[in-house]
Formats: C-alpha cells, structure tokens, sequence
C-alpha cells in the first residue's frame, strides 16, 4: 500500500503543479487576449491626445526624438501626442500623413497585430521613446490594446487626393447621424463650432479636410468632449462610421448631398478583411463571440483539472492517515 502511495500521489501532485505553473508562467501575446471596448476607448484617446486624456500637463519641450525629423514644423506639447507621429489613419510615413506639413518620416503603427506595442512604448526598442515617467501599466496596456485591437485601413474607401468617401451608403449615414449626432451638431453640422488646428471649424469642414480624424474621434471619442456618443459603444460597424462621414461630407464645405464618390482610379473598391477594429457583421460578431466562449472553456476545462487533482490528493492523503 505505501509503495503504490509513493507512486501514485507524486503522478497526482506532478500535473497539478505543471498546470499551475503553465497559469502562471506561460506567455501570452498582447494581440491573442480578447480586449474590452473600455479598453480600446480609452487607449484611442491616450493615442489622439494622452495629456489631456489624463488631466496632466504635457512634458516640457519637444519630444526627444522630434529633432530626428525637420519637415513638420510642430513644437512643444503636440509632439508628444502619438498621432502627430503616427497620424490619424496609423500609417504614419506610408498613409495621410506620407507627404504635406504633418509629414515626419516616422512609421504607422498599423498593422502591429505580430509586435508587442508595450515593448515600443515603454522604450524597449528606443530609450527615447519610453513613455513610462508618465503613463502607468494600465495606461499603456490600453494604448497597446487600442493598436492591435482597435485600429484598421479607411485608406482603401477613401481617395487620398480627394478625400472623399468611395462607395458609402449616404442614407444609412444620415440615419446613424441624426439619432446620435444631430442634437448636438444640428441637422447640416452647423450648430457646434469648435477648435482645430488654431481654426473654428464645423464638423463639415473636419470631415472634409480631414477624414481620418473624423473617423478616430467619431469611433472613440475625445477627451474634449467626454460625454459625446461613439460608435464602438453604439455598435456601428466600420462601414458605419464611413457612411456617417460621407453624410457630413454633404454639410456646407462639404461634397454635394448625395454626390457621386470618385473612383478608386485602379484600386480594389471590394471590402477586403481588415486585421484590425471591431468585428464587423452578424457572421463577424458570431465568430468573434464563438472564440471568445471557446477561451473561457478552455480556461475553466484548464482549472477543473487542476481542482480535481487537488481533491485526489487531498483525499489519498486522508485515508492514508486512516
């Protein structure tokens, strides 16, 4: 009998404490953990402006790798926002912000879905980009939550010459605008003035003169305005938040209501799958939702196994005493 308990525990104890271990020490990739709106809200608006988001004041002088580059001409607090480098589409050098006076030089950050954007942030790759002095873990896993989760290409349904939305439905855009946006904005955007680049603009003239802004403010919202409606808590779509553009796009300054978008001039006009954003869709959110079942499973069928190997131990024990 002693001789089978030495041998039988020791093959109860060693899977409990494997699993345990593997709880513990195995390594998870940022991209591979199902991340929460709030999460991605939060870290869209660390991206557009983390100073304001957070109620501090931005650092002294510019951002020390802000001398690296000499074609945007930006001083002071707004380099050290991350859209000023990486721009509003994410594609930074290679998207909207690729030539013109926001031009750096600096790299997007989309698609990052292979890269931990934690590493970059914390200034693991580059001393002077650690932004650690001033934004906390939590702060930074959702910046990291909202670059792999939350960003995605508008470039491709929208004419980077023009600006203009392609192949938008205006009659959905006008509908999602006057049940979320138009109390506020007015019928034709007119109502609300604001700042933007040291200018009073309506929302005609931002969604106009810059598309992508737009589309990152009116998805996520902005710590100027904090109790402004978002799509990603409304559960617009991608798609969505283009029509509601092209809708504003029709407000004085604006394209011509129900104009014709330009052609892609040689371009896929055909939705492709976007790595990054929302689900996107009933299939979409059914398969997102299926994944996310099929993690938590995993995970309890994971801890029932490390719950029964502790009840066997426990009770070979108890009648070994016996």
């Amino acid at each position: 009998m002693k001789r089978f308990r030495s041998i039988v525990v020791p093959a109860l104890i060693l899977p409990v404490l494997f699993t345990w271990a593997a709880l513990i020490y195995l390594p998870v990739s940022a991209g591979a953990l199902l991340q929460s709106d709030e999460d991605i809200i939060r870290g869209a608006r660390l991206y557009d402006n983390w100073f304001e988001e957070l109620d501090v004041q931005p650092p002294a002088g510019d951002m020390p790798l802000w001398a690296s580059q000499t074609t945007n001409s930006r001083s002071g607090p707004d380099t050290w926002r991350c859209v000023s480098c990486h721009g509003w589409d994410y594609q930074g050098r290679d998207g909207a912000f690729s030539s013109g006076n926001n031009f750096t030089g600096f790299p997007g950050v989309f698609p990052a879905l292979e890269n931990d954007p934690t590493l970059a942030i914390a200034g693991s790759t580059n001393p002077e980009h650690d932004f650690t002095e001033w934004l906390s873990s939590a702060d930074i896993a959702a910046l990291a939550a909202f670059i792999q989760s939350g960003t995605l290409d508008d470039n491709q349904f929208i004419d980077l010459t023009s600006r203009r939305v392609l192949n938008g439905n205006i009659e959905n855009g006008q509908a999602k605008y006057a049940s979320a946006c138009a109390s506020c904005h007015g019928s034709d955007g007119t109502a609300m003035v604001f700042r933007m680049e040291g200018q009073d603009v309506t929302l005609g003239t931002l969604a106009v003169t810059d598309p992508w802004r737009f589309l990152h403010r009116t998805r996520f919202g902005t710590a100027a305005a904090p109790d402004m409606p978002i799509g990603l808590s409304l559960e617009w779509t991608a798609q969505d938040g283009r029509d509601v553009l092209l809708f504003a796009q029709s407000f004085p300054s604006g394209l011509p209501s129900g104009g014709q978008t330009p052609s892609l001039g040689g371009r896929e006009e055909t939705p492709v799958a976007q790595p990054g954003g929302p689900a996107q869709g009933f299939w979409g959110g059914l398969l997102t939702a299926l994944g996310a079942m099929a993690t938590s499973l995993g995970f309890a069928i994971l801890l029932g196994v490390v719950l029964v190997g502790l009840i066997f131990v426990f009770v070979w024990f108890a009648r070994g005493k016996k």
